[in-house]
This record gives structure tokens, C-alpha cells and sequence, in this order.
């Protein structure tokens, strides 16, 4: 076989591996707001975590809701864009049995700063990664920010998004199981 031709192969073979590595990360993107978890929700469901002043929170407490649970942080730019979103929503569905919780992954003086700062309407939780072991059966197997679970009344997971979701997708996920 000619130089020229075994470049050519491995060249093609490059752009074939780049490609396939390329679609399935879109489709892993792409799962979106629609995908189901594969796990189920009770490792959420029992966290305790305290909010910036100590005071603690059952994740439980709130079963026979619609969840929605995101995991973020005050130093994760994607995080911090679409936090506004999430508050304009969380306020629009408060009395529709609808509970949001943020799961900052930072400290409670961080969080503290950003919740006096921003004036977020639901809570501001706050947690170590090790929390986000509990996202892996639930499709964040590289444990990646932002990451938000909607869990139905049952306590189940139905809509997991690891990455941003708009404020469109967040309403359709959330009409979804109303």
C-alpha cells in the first residue's frame, strides 16, 4: 500500500471516529428536557442539605410534588445563565404543587452572597460534589453542571437534563406532568 494511500486511510478514519464521537455527544445533549432518567429518584429524594444558614431541608418533605431539583453553582457561568429562568418559572408554578430547589455545589458563603444578591424565590441548598454520586444512575455519569432532575408526584424521575434548559423547556417538561 502507497504512503499517500495509508494517510488517506487514517485520515478517514479520523474524521470517521470524530464524527461518531460527535454524535453521540449530541445525543446525549439532545436527550434534553424529554429524556427519561433511568434511575429512580430515591437517593435525591433522601437528601438532607442545609441552605446558606444552616437551615436543613428533606428533599423528601416534598413527595407528592412535582420536583424540580437543579444542580448548580455560583462559579459555573452556564449555571448562573439560566438560574434567572428557572426563578421566573418556579414563581409562575408555586401554588400549582410545583417545589424548585437549588442544589448548589459551593459554600454556604458563596451561596449566602448570591442568594442576597439575586433574590431567588425557592431554595438555595447547599452541598459537596459528592452529592452529585446521586445524578450518575440518572444519566450524569461525568457528574457535570448544570444538572436538573424533574422528578413527577410519585417521586420518579421524568425529565433529566445535563447542560441548560430554557425557559421553554422547562415549562414543557414541567406541563407535561401536571
Amino acid at each position: 500500500m502507497s504512503r499517500s494511500r495509508q494517510i488517506a486511510l487514517l485520515v478517514a478514519f479520523a474524521v470517521l471516529a470524530g464524527g461518531v464521537g460527535l454524535y453521540v455527544g449530541k445525543r446525549q445533549a439532545d436527550d434534553g428536557p424529554g429524556a427519561i432518567a433511568s434511575g429512580d429518584g430515591s437517593a435525591l429524594l433522601a437528601l438532607r442539605l442545609p441552605d446558606a444558614s444552616g437551615r436543613v431541608f428533606a428533599l423528601s418533605d416534598w413527595r407528592g410534588k412535582v420536583i424540580v431539583a437543579n444542580f448548580w453553582a455560583t462559579w459555573c457561568p452556564p449555571c448562573l445563565r439560566e438560574l434567572p429562568a428557572f426563578d421566573r418559572v418556579s414563581r409562575r408554578h408555586s401554588a400549582n404543587e410545583v417545589q424548585f430547589v437549588g442544589i448548589s455545589i459551593d459554600s454556604a458563603d458563596n451561596v449566602r452572597q448570591f442568594a442576597a444578591r439575586e433574590k431567588i424565590g425557592y431554595p438555595l441548598l447547599v452541598a459537596s460534589t459528592d452529592v452529585l454520586s446521586v445524578t450518575s444512575p440518572m444519566g450524569n455519569r461525568m457528574q457535570g453542571l448544570p444538572f436538573t432532575v424533574i422528578l413527577d408526584r410519585s417521586g420518579a424521575p421524568r425529565t433529566v437534563r445535563l447542560g441548560t434548559l430554557s425557559e421553554a423547556e422547562l415549562e414543557q417538561a414541567i406541563a407535561r406532568l401536571r
